[in-house]
């Protein structure tokens, strides 16, 4: 599915065996990675780093994996994480290079971060005023200057649809890309997007630490389809539209003109992902769960806008829902308790203010959640009881935009929970876009 849709590179947010070894032969680079709970051993111990690359970059690179970076973590160093990995992160960084040297492989160690290490003052909201956050200034220039000592990119995670969903006052067409929106001026450089003005405030920052010609990659951009208000199809297909478009021609930024690389996140959603920043976690995928193309999109920037291709020879469990059996609501006390249950273990994000499901009665909400579970614990008859308050029916309970999901089976017959199903059809990856 990746290399028919034209993608060359991915990101992988582990090194997960199943899922990199289907890159082997396909000619697609790849990028590994180290989850953020692994940092400390890495610290702590190099041999945890040479053993990692044996059995992760050389094992793979003599399967025939086209392994480039080796990513460091995953935005440690988060406000979010109360520093949690500030003291292990560079430690871990340079173990994991030293040990790639060591192997005599030409792959890079990396670490993504999130736009958040940097900033400018809210007196000068400009990108000339950016730099490195404070409390991490003199632990970034170390890093960044590591990293350039040993040729490797600033990888930075980029989300204009963040700027808007957390400041109700940032006006809407400053997050895309066809302008309509009060320009920023900042000495002579015009900004008419807040993608270009990020971007730009991390080149300042890295000026102001030393490395002004650092190559920057963007790690993660994309924008949600549900969970949110504006986290929908529309704007992300607007989105990804006009980004893209400016990707082919190869403008750049203001300040940084030419040439950009960057991984659109994500390929299919992640049903398991904490909800914790927002709903619209769960809905970053270019690809719904049982990996359909969203909308219709050109990555050649071309404006030739066709749908991806899918997977192929998806096949699904029986077409049967659970629902709330509308004879019992003489028993509508009891439904709030299966309700919490139903969202707790499983998917109900789609529910929220504003998302796919929003418009649905209080009755179909309850069927809604009963389904999601239902679905998720592999249509298990004893998943649709509810205290005798559900029932399984087998016409379909979707209603206008709101999908109520079947369960899906893996080629090899075997049931793919929902739940999982971000490991098994190679999910948590950032497709790379090369102009």
């Amino acid at each position: 599915m990746v290399a028919a849709s034209g993608v060359d590179r991915v990101r992988l947010f582990d090194a997960d065996p199943w899922t990199v070894s289907a890159l082997a032969g396909s000619g697609i680079q790849a990028m590994l990675a180290v989850p953020n709970d692994h940092l400390a051993s890495l610290a702590r111990d190099p041999r945890r780093a040479r053993d990692w690359v044996r059995d992760n970059v050389t094992r793979n690179l003599d399967a025939g994996v086209d392994v480039r970076y080796v990513a460091v973590g995953n935005e440690p160093f988060l406000r979010s994480y109360n520093g949690s990995f500030i003291n292990i992160t560079f430690p871990a960084l340079k173990n994991m290079q030293r040990a790639l040297d060591e192997a005599g492989v030409m792959v890079k160690a990396v670490v993504p971060l999130n736009a958040d290490v940097y900033n400018s003052p809210e007196k000068t909201p400009v990108p000339s005023a950016g730099s490195f956050r404070k409390d991490i200034n003199t632990l970034m220039v170390s890093v960044v200057n590591f990293l350039h000592r040993n040729d490797a990119p600033f990888v930075v995670n980029i989300y204009p649809y963040l700027s808007l969903y957390q400041n109700a006052n940032f006006p809407l067409n400053f997050s895309f890309f066809d302008g309509g929106s009060k320009p920023v001026f900042d000495k002579g450089l015009v900004y008419t997007n807040v993608f270009d003005a990020n971007f730009d405030t991390l080149v300042w920052s890295l000026r102001k630490a030393g490395v002004p010609d650092m190559k920057i990659i963007v790690g993660e951009i994309g924008w949600p389809t549900d969970g949110d208000k504006r986290a929908n199809v529309k704007y992300a297909q607007k989105f990804y539209d006009g980004f893209l478009k400016k990707m082919a021609k190869n403008v750049g930024t203001p300040l940084r003109p030419g040439h950009m690389d960057a991984y659109l996140f994500a390929l299919i959603d992640e049903n398991q992902k904490s909800v914790l920043p927002g709903r619209f976690e769960r809905h970053w995928g270019l690809f719904t769960y049982d990996g359909k193309p969203k909308f219709p999109m050109d990555l050649s920037g071309n404006g030739q806008d066709r749908y991806l291709l899918g997977v192929q020879g998806v096949q699904y469990l029986p077409s049967q829902w659970c629902v709330f059996d509308k004879d019992l609501k003489d028993r509508y006390r009891e439904l709030p308790a299966s309700v919490n249950y139903a969202c707790s273990n499983a998917d109900c994000t789609a529910l929220g203010y504003g998302c796919s499901c929003n418009g649905l009665s209080h009755d179909g909400n309850i069927s809604y959640a009963f389904n999601m579970y239902f679905q998720t614990m592999d249509q298990d008859v004893r998943a649709c009881s509810f205290g005798g308050l559900a029932k399984i029916v087998t016409t379909n309970a979707s209603q206008g935009g709101c999908v109520f999901p079947v369960q899906i089976l893996s080629a090899s017959e075997r049931v793919v929970p929902l739940r999982v199903l971000a490991a098994s059809l190679v999910l948590s990856v950032a497709v790379f876009i090369l102009m």
